[in-house]
């Protein structure tokens, strides 16, 4: 009797630490699997803009079915995700306008007017295009990512992340993104609403070098509920720029507004 009680206990301890081994395995499993993901966007952030300080031009045409094309050029000077200034260029109208951004926090500095006003990087900019679009448009920390799947798209085969806000400052809640498997090139992403409503799509084409290297030089964003409704943003003259610190200062901005 005591010998059978010996054995159960046994088999209990053994299952135990099997059931253990298996925890810990599928834990280090899905460690390994965020940590694959957040390597993956991180990758495909730096295909789209460089890691260091710098500068480029956006030209952004926004078209609704009816209505007149609008045109709009803005000057970016950026540093990490961090850090970003958006100088409006074109129309004349709105020259001067410039919004700066440190960390999750967005103003807009007006001309003849004193104060900042402060923004939500999820406000429309223009067209279909929101302030943090182009004030914070890489992926990386903003989101936490996880792969879904894998897709074939034209003979390609791309990763599928579900790419989860990690607060209510950022710009989307929920972003699925396609990123190519052979080069990590961005290839389409979804943006969704907090209460999981498609809001927008996103194109990246035209990728030839910029900056130094192969990057998506359009951005095609079309609404996901009204057809036609597209911006589509042209990137051109990026440049690797030194820029400190007291660059991205609310002080410096009527200094940096004066250069032209």
């Amino acid at each position: 009797m005591r010998f059978n009680f010996y054995l159960q206990g046994l088999r209990n301890g053994c299952q135990a630490l099997l059931v253990a081994a298996a925890i810990g395995m599928s834990g280090a499993a899905q460690a390994d699997d965020v940590e694959t993901a957040r390597a993956i966007v991180a990758r495909a952030d730096e295909v789209r803009f460089p890691k260091e300080g710098f500068q480029v031009m956006i030209d952004i045409t926004s078209a609704t079915p009816g209505e007149t094309t609008e045109d709009r050029k803005y000057r970016i000077l950026s540093k990490g995700n961090e850090n970003t200034i958006v100088q409006t260029l074109e129309p004349a109208s709105d020259r001067g306008q410039a919004m700066l951004m440190r960390g999750r926090d967005l103003w807009v500095f007006m001309p003849n007017v004193s104060q900042p006003v402060r923004l939500s990087l999820a406000q429309r900019l223009t067209g279909q295009v929101a302030n943090g679009d182009l004030a914070r448009a890489s992926f990386s920390g903003d989101y936490e990512p996880k792969i879904l799947r894998t897709d074939t798209i034209d003979g390609e085969k791309m990763y599928v992340l579900e790419l989860t806000a990690v607060d209510r400052g950022v710009t989307y809640a929920k972003v699925l993104y396609w990123v190519r498997q052979s080069n990590s090139f961005p290839h389409r992403a979804e943006f969704y609403s907090l209460s999981d409503r498609l809001l927008k799509v996103c194109r990246y084409e035209k990728f030839q070098t910029l900056g130094g290297r192969i990057r998506p030089t359009q951005l095609v964003m079309e609404d996901a509920l009204r057809k036609g409704d597209v911006s589509t943003l042209r990137y051109s003259q990026m440049s690797l720029k030194d820029l400190p610190d007291r660059v991205f200062t609310k002080q410096y901005m009527d200094k940096l507004n004066r250069v032209d």
